[in-house]
């Protein structure tokens, strides 16, 4: 049974692979003026689809570019909004003395100031 399915369709396959596949042709061996004609419209017409869809590409990717640009952008004035605050902030708190070997707070030198 399943080789008579497959017989059956065996055929059919041999016209998809046959059909002509869109391209650039080689016009010039053609003999006659009409199929030469037609033979050149096929190309123009291949070529431009060819076109129209690289356009459209392109404009795609420079729509997505642009769009992770303003994000980006955003991105940034943001990271800078928030190192102005942290800078802000950190001239309004006081600066703790630092210890000769400036690794850490001489914290006993103000113990010892308090007193």
């Amino acid at each position: 049974m399943m080789l008579m399915i497959v017989a059956l369709y065996v055929p059919g396959s041999g016209a998809v692979l046959a059909q002509d596949v869109p391209g650039i042709e080689i016009c010039t061996v053609e003999k006659k003026m009409e199929r030469r004609t037609s033979c050149l419209q096929s190309n123009i017409n291949f070529l431009q689809t060819s076109l129209t869809r690289q356009v459209t590409d392109s404009s795609r990717k420079i729509d997505a570019a642009n769009r992770q640009i303003q994000e980006l952008e955003s991105t940034v004035a943001d990271l800078r909004k928030a190192v102005a605050e942290l800078q802000a902030a950190g001239k309004k708190q006081p600066q703790l003395p630092v210890k000769d070997d400036k690794k850490t707070p001489a914290k006993e030198e103000i113990k010892q100031e308090a007193k």
